[in-house]
């Protein structure tokens, strides 16, 4: 019954209408079904049941270059981290240390505005305690996601051009090396505008683009442009509802001389299928990320 239940939600959430998958394309049942071996290890950064994140490992002595991922879902609560496995297993047996991050989303107790950012934020500054017990490389940390998790992860990037004034700011957020942002939904508020996922970012944000301009502002990656790092932004060519508002992202970066930031068309590509291992669309995200990680330090 949750998995049925699980799976309405997804297919009403994840993709704003059924033409954004074209026929034959990945679907969230696949998604469901993917099967993946236990994370490394779960582990908690902070007290609230779903600040938790999962580590995986690939084999080796390290240190170890980091992916912190953030998985999608319109960032409501019934799109979990659940059905990522899949994409942290490929991301580790490709050589990276994968660290997962479960947050409260909308629709959970204490998610939405500020705790859904906060939340994120401080699973990914975790990242300086487990390199304490893990051989990662904190010289080399990637911030990736999918679809809301795009929009997380160019935002994780864009934390130093938070203001002050903002509930968001933080002191000394860790830096990052670049974006992997899949499938991204970085418009804030032209997704407010399109009412999208049942209105969420009326629910994300607390009010409209109008009511919580500064809010918008310290949120939007649409509005921290530029953020100065390398920046892919991968876009499935077959990705008509969400493959725009990517896009738009890209040419407001380029118009703010965002330079680092660039668009790869992922021509056998949805909205799903570029999550997903064993899809063809699958080697081209794995390239695309070798191209973000710096070299390893000369030794």
């Amino acid at each position: 019954m949750r998995l049925a239940v699980l799976t309405t939600c997804l297919t009403l959430t994840a993709v704003p209408s059924a033409s954004g998958q074209a026929p034959g394309a990945t679907t969230v049942a696949d998604l469901l079904a993917a099967r993946a071996p236990a994370p490394t290890h779960r582990l908690s950064y902070g007290a609230d049941s779903l600040q938790f994140g999962h580590l995986r490992l690939p084999p080796g002595p390290g240190p170890f270059p980091v992916v912190v991922f953030v998985h999608g879902g319109c960032w409501l609560s019934q799109f979990t981290i659940g059905h990522a496995g899949a994409l942290e297993q490929g991301l580790a047996d490709a050589g990276f240390a994968v660290w997962s991050l479960e947050y409260r989303r909308v629709g959970d107790p204490g998610g939405g505005w500020p705790n859904t950012f906060g939340d994120v934020a401080r699973g990914t500054d975790f990242v300086r305690e487990l390199a304490g017990r893990f051989p990662l490389d904190l010289a080399r940390v990637i911030a990736s996601g999918h679809s809301a998790g795009g929009q997380l992860a160019l935002w994780l990037a864009g934390r130093p051009r938070i203001p002050r004034s903002s509930e968001l700011w933080t002191e000394d957020p860790i830096p990052i090396a670049g974006v992997l942002a899949l499938a991204p939904a970085p418009d804030l508020a032209g997704l407010h505008d399109r009412a999208v996922c049942g209105s969420v970012i009326d629910k994300l944000m607390g009010g409209s683009p109008t009511d919580r301009p500064e809010r918008y502002r310290a949120a939007s990656p649409m509005d921290l442009v530029p953020i100065g790092v390398p920046q892919r932004l991968v876009v499935g060519a077959l990705d008509r509802d969400w493959g725009p508002v990517g896009r738009r992202y890209y040419e407001r970066a380029q118009a703010a001389g965002d330079h680092g930031a660039v668009i790869v068309e992922a021509p056998e590509s949805g909205h799903l299928d570029m999550i997903l291992p064993s899809t063809t669309s699958w080697p081209l995200v794995l390239e695309t990320l070798r191209s973000l990680v710096p070299p390893p330090p000369s030794r």
